[in-house]
């Protein structure tokens, strides 16, 4: 086995540079390598190079699924593929919670945290002003079922980073409703 590691040549693509690994060159300290060694530094770079692969398809899965907006949402990528868009929008709503009075500096990490009790969370949102990026004071906060949003509400007037919030069913928006309204 160690004679075929030996004659085999390991080509590493790494920023397009290729590096070359062949077995019985020299060792670290620029000495002739002996048999056992060049197999073990051939095995500590496939090792190495198979960790770095995972660790690069990883980040490019993070990248592929929003995992933290700048919006301010977190979500649980597992459960977002779940709640695809095929859902209907008042489904939901349906198992979503309005959260109001939420401190300003307060992030989708720590209501989450806040919240969790109630049951399994699929994502929170807080939303920021388009312009400054500074959060409004309110969040919305979906949940995996729709029994989860009555244990929720029962954390209404409960204290968040020394503030009461005020927790509601959320609301499925009607277009056209609640417009300017009287012809303005």
């Amino acid at each position: 086995m160690s004679d075929e590691l030996l004659e085999e040549d390991l080509n590493v693509d790494v920023d397009d540079e290729e590096v070359d690994v062949e077995g019985g060159e020299e060792n670290a300290d620029g000495e002739p390598a002996k048999e056992g060694e060049s197999t073990q530094d051939a095995d500590k770079l496939r090792e190495e190079l198979a960790r770095l692969q995972e660790v690069q398809q990883g980040a490019s899965d993070q990248l592929a699924s929003p995992g933290l907006r700048a919006s301010g949402t977190a979500t649980n990528p597992a459960a977002a593929a779940a709640a695809a868009p095929t859902e209907p929008q008042e489904v939901v709503d349906a198992r979503s919670i309005y959260v109001g009075q939420v401190d300003y500096g307060s992030t989708a990490a720590e209501l989450q945290k806040h919240f969790q009790s109630c049951g399994m969370i699929n994502r929170v949102t807080i939303l920021c002003d388009q312009y400054t990026g500074h959060p409004k004071g309110f969040a919305y906060v979906e949940f995996k079922d729709s029994s989860s949003v009555e244990n929720a509400l029962a954390l209404d007037q409960s204290m968040f980073r020394g503030r009461p919030l005020k927790v509601t069913q959320k609301r499925t928006n009607v277009p056209g409703h609640g417009g300017r309204g009287r012809g303005r």
